[in-house]
């Protein structure tokens, strides 16, 4: 990830949704990669390569980082899956200027076709988001095949919403370390890669480490300062755990936000809050952090008084 200096804070107004993926099993089972969207950008089948869909997309906050590929002639190359999920999967992809040495590695969340998708337990998460038509909204209420197809979208517009403002918010040193969003489109959302550009080997989960004492006294530091900043912008992350935490070079990356949740608005966003903070506050816990340290109860209130809320 890339350290950038964030412009001032301000509280959002709206709840956002829940995206939930990364529990044990579903990272340890495999699944056949989906077909693409939109069958106009179906890969060549023989160079496994499409034309970058940059020109039509919602693109991430400007400026645009040195290393994205924005040419139009650039094509993508699908590489592999990099994980399964409940909801979707998350796809290696090249963007490369042909004849050129521009290229860059992202990581690709592709939501599931509505007879595929598991949508589940995502209530709460929905608490304050509406759409203006009634028949959108009936459609999401009845979870119609439509309905999901709107709560698909829904979800990958959250994720490009939250990723883009945290990207952009802060105030003096606060930062919080997200992948850069790159590009939104329907219900297929594009990143940063956070890992290794030159082998494209994805950075671990905390989940996956065995951190010494050093190494767990300053991760558990850089996420209470990522709760912290996300506090101040009224935001929960709703789904937090060792699973959507990722540790690039020493750097903590909070990643898998479509659920984040504005803890304001949504009547039950200190609950998902405390809920975020007793879950990796166990995991630290378990791994030899002082009790005193790791306190949920304390941290949560922390928090709340960062929201405002106390």
């Amino acid at each position: 990830m890339r350290d950038h200096d964030l412009p001032a804070l301000e509280r959002r107004s709206r709840g956002k949704s829940r995206f939930d993926d990364d529990e044990p099993q579903f990272l340890k089972r495999g699944r056949p990669t989906e077909p693409l969207a939109d069958p106009d950008s179906e890969p060549d089948p023989d160079t496994g390569e499409r034309w970058s869909s940059w020109d039509d997309a919602v693109h991430g906050p400007e400026p645009y980082p040195t290393w994205l590929v924005t040419e139009l002639a650039a094509k993508d190359t699908e590489l592999g899956v990099l994980k399964t999920g409940k909801e979707a999967d998350v796809h290696l992809v090249r963007r490369a200027v042909p004849d050129t040495d521009r290229s860059c590695l992202l990581a690709v969340k592709r939501y599931r076709d509505p007879e595929h998708r598991l949508f589940h337990r995502d209530a709460g998460y929905l608490e304050g988001r509406r759409v203006r038509r009634s028949r959108e909204n009936r459609a999401m209420a009845g979870r119609t095949a439509f309905g999901r197809q709107m709560i698909a979208g829904q979800w990958a517009a959250a994720e490009f919403a939250a990723l883009s403002r945290l990207w952009e918010i802060g105030a003096g040193h606060d930062r919080i370390a997200v992948p850069y969003p790159v590009q939104v489109r329907g219900t297929e959302l594009m990143l940063e890669f956070v890992g290794d550009a030159e082998s494209g080997e994805a950075a671990p989960r905390l989940a996956q480490l065995r951190p010494d004492p050093t190494e767990l006294r300053d991760l558990w530091a850089q996420l209470v300062e990522a709760l912290r900043v996300l506090a101040r912008a009224g935001y929960a992350h709703g789904d937090l755990s060792p699973y959507n935490l990722l540790v690039h070079q020493g750097r903590l990356v909070v990643i898998d936000l479509p659920q984040v949740v504005d803890v304001v608005a949504n009547p039950q966003g200190p609950e998902f809050l405390a809920r975020d903070v007793r879950v990796v506050s166990a995991w630290f816990a378990a791994r030899g952090l002082p009790a005193e340290q790791v306190d949920p109860g304390l941290l949560t209130r922390e928090l709340l008084h960062e929201a405002g809320l106390r």
